[in-house]
């Protein structure tokens, strides 16, 4: 391993990190060829019982040999458990992900439908090869683990689900109860129709985020991931037993402008909006770690203390013709807010994951002209065989929803016109 831990060589290969993960006192990376490296105080198998659970210190990155042939695509841990996304085959081909845990499962954190431990990844179930339900984000909270599907088949509009299990009795499961589960179960307090894009876990808390700007949380003190105060222990601790939606104080509508990305702290949230150019945080402010410029804990989301162009411009001092500019690149913003969410939700709807500005067409940048026809040409030349079928599987769906469309408006309009000849006296 190189000094700086981001490069190992393994054989005649140059091995890469693409995605790194750490939580409790234990590291995770996944590196360029899909292979996963665990170290720090790790579950391992036990030196004398293969199937006994242990953990076990490593000061160095160790393979975790059980996905050898397949490419793990997402992982995450808490304190002392790890879950893990990986290929079906020995390629990711879009939808064919399986859900892997192992680690101390003492509240069912694992989501294997008991509590006993397990030395090596086991599949979940619930999120098998023959699920309905395909895999796109994975976290953990301390002794709780969330996961973002949606919907295999384009028979239907898109779902997106979020499902979650392990220790509840904050609420950090979001099923109405304090009750921990041992087995996935879907948080039934957020809206059916919204697209999930984003996922993370405080030690007990979890929040969302939407593709239209929505965010909830929901979890110990109201969400916030806040350990409470003496004073409000027990029964009255004020946890969040369901999805509480935060609002952006600075729109209309509350939603938050071209969502990005959120991240949980152990008892804090940051969300990073406004296409990467603004960021919200609320929770426990100790060490400064909401960025607003003080320690004190906030129970709403608040604007980061972040540098803009407005600001720049103003430090600068400028004149009435640049606050005029700054004034029509407002407007221009919120512009471009709204096609930005409708793009995203389209792209979402048909390719099933998140709208990378770096896979846009390079004729938006290089042309004045956009061909439309030309570029699906090419979008179909550049798509892999599932993707070509996510394609097809969208437009057959489409066409039979314009198709059913057109026959109930077909039989409104005879029904209309036969009950229009019967009141005029006619024979229809």
């Amino acid at each position: 391993m190189a000094d700086d831990g981001s490069v190992w060589s393994w054989g005649y290969n140059i091995l890469q990190v693409s995605s790194i993960k750490a939580g409790g006192m234990m590291s995770l990376a996944i590196d360029n060829l899909g292979a996963l490296w665990i170290w720090g105080n790790s579950p391992q198998p036990s030196s004398t019982e293969e199937e006994i659970f242990s953990l076990v210190s490593s000061s160095s990155p160790l393979p975790v040999w059980d996905f050898h042939g397949h490419t793990v695509v997402k992982v995450a841990c808490g304190n002392e458990h790890v879950v893990a996304a990986v290929s079906a085959g020995e390629n990711f081909s879009g939808t064919d992900l399986v859900c892997y845990a192992w680690g101390n499962n003492n509240h069912g954190q694992l989501g294997l439908g008991d509590k006993e431990g397990r030395a090596r990844p086991q599949a979940i179930s619930t999120f098998g090869e023959d699920s309905p339900w395909a895999i796109y984000e994975i976290s953990c909270g301390a002794f709780h683990t969330a996961i973002l599907t949606h919907k295999k088949s384009y028979d239907q509009e898109i779902e997106s689900r979020c499902w979650t299990f392990g220790l509840g009795e904050n609420g950090q499961l979001g099923h109405g109860t304090a009750m921990s589960t041992s087995l996935p179960e879907p948080v039934d307090g957020l809206p059916m129709e919204t697209i999930l894009i984003s996922l993370d876990c405080g030690l007990f808390h979890t929040s969302v985020l939407s593709a239209s700007g929505e965010v909830w949380s929901w979890g110990m003190e109201k969400g916030l991931g806040l350990c409470p105060d003496a004073s409000l222990a027990g029964d009255n601790a004020g946890d969040a037993l369901f999805p509480i939606r935060h609002r952006c104080s600075e729109t209309p509508g509350g939603l938050f402008p071209v969502p990005v990305q959120l991240a949980c702290g152990a008892a804090h949230t940051v969300l990073v909006a406004g296409d990467g150019e603004k960021l919200w945080a609320w929770g426990r402010g100790r060490s400064g770690v909401l960025g607003r410029g003080q320690t004190a804990d906030s129970f709403v989301p608040v604007p980061l203390m972040w540098p803009s162009l407005e600001a720049g411009l103003k430090r600068n001092g400028s004149s009435s013709s640049e606050t005029s500019a700054m004034e029509e690149l407002s407007v221009l913003r919120e512009k471009l807010t709204l096609m930005e969410r409708y793009a995203t939700v389209l792209h979402v709807s048909i390719f099933r994951k998140s709208l990378d500005q770096r896979n846009l067409p390079k004729s938006l940048y290089d042309s004045e002209v956009f061909d439309i026809k030309r570029e699906l040409e090419n979008v179909m030349e550049a798509a892999d065989t599932d993707e070509l079928a996510r394609l097809k599987m969208f437009y057959e769906g489409m066409l039979s929803a314009v198709k059913d469309r057109l026959m109930k408006r077909r039989i409104q309009e005879v029904v209309k016109e036969y009950i229009r000849s019967l009141s005029l006296g006619r024979q229809p």
